[in-house]
């Protein structure tokens, strides 16, 4: 019995690297290509491919003899997009500290140890880093709301996260290092205030509250993005709006918190 269960689970984290690996491709990608950088049989790469095929997860386009991804990919994308979209009054939160930071605004929520980023508010004048759109999660240790929840974990929970997602270069000027990293989220959680300069993308910075629940846990993040001559020149002024916004999105995630418990003993 823990044989066969144990086997539908290695089918599965195999389906699932299959689907990653198509994922991450410039293109389409035919079975022996997946099959040798997996290293699994052509026989079972074939049906691994079948099986997300007949799902919708992937499409085998018959003609280049390659799969790429499937609709069912964007339907599960949609609806994460979904469940973390944040409250209305946090999205109104983040208006507000976009037009008074004169800087694309953002809110992060704490989701299983990562940080998702679940709104965005920006202009054409103030616009977003590319790549920090809704369901962005990666490199914690390099973006100034990954570093408030590299902060406010536990120490062994913290290595955790840092030993699976790893602290790459992603600039030149991104802190690597762990001891360097750790004496930063020392100072994020004396300040209760975190700050990157040039980490994530060069000549760009951020900056990030945080937000906590009615209970005082820390739960999401309201943060800015801006030209570093400007979080330099204007840094003060920037991060009250930013601290007063977390203040306001907190009060906003504890009611809406509450609202959700009312309708639910109701």
């Amino acid at each position: 019995m823990s044989g066969k269960g144990a086997g539908l689970l290695q089918s599965v984290e195999r389906a699932m690297r299959v689907l990653d690996h198509v994922a991450s491709a410039g293109g389409p990608v035919a079975a022996k290509d997946v099959s040798r950088a997996l290293g699994l049989t052509l026989p079972t790469t074939y049906h691994l491919l079948t099986t997300l095929v007949t799902g919708g997860y992937l499409v085998h386009l018959a003609e280049e003899r390659a799969y790429a991804l499937g609709h069912r990919v964007d339907d599960l994308a949609r609806a994460l997009h979904r469940q973390i979209a944040a409250p209305a009054e946090v999205c109104r939160v983040a208006a507000v500290v976009h037009r008074q930071a004169h800087a694309a605004a953002y809110y992060a929520a704490l989701r299983n140890a990562e940080m998702i980023v679940a709104h965005v508010d920006e202009c054409p004048a103030h616009p977003r880093i590319r790549i920090l759109g809704v369901g962005f999660h990666e490199a914690p240790h390099a973006t100034a709301f990954g570093k408030l929840m590299l902060a406010t974990l536990e120490p062994a929970d913290r290595e955790a996260v840092l030993d699976r997602t790893g602290t790459p270069a992603v600039t030149a000027a991104t802190v690597t290092d762990r001891r360097l990293l750790h004496r930063q989220l020392s100072q994020v959680r004396g300040t209760g205030l975190a700050v990157e300069v040039n980490e994530f993308q060069p000549d760009l910075s951020c900056m990030a509250a945080p937000v906590n629940d009615a209970a005082g846990r820390f739960v999401g993040a309201v943060a800015v993005s801006l030209p570093t001559g400007r979080m330099r020149a204007d840094r003060w002024a920037v991060e009250r709006v930013v601290r007063l916004g977390a203040v306001r999105a907190s009060r906003a995630v504890a009611l809406e918190a509450a609202i959700r418990t009312g309708r639910a003993t109701r």
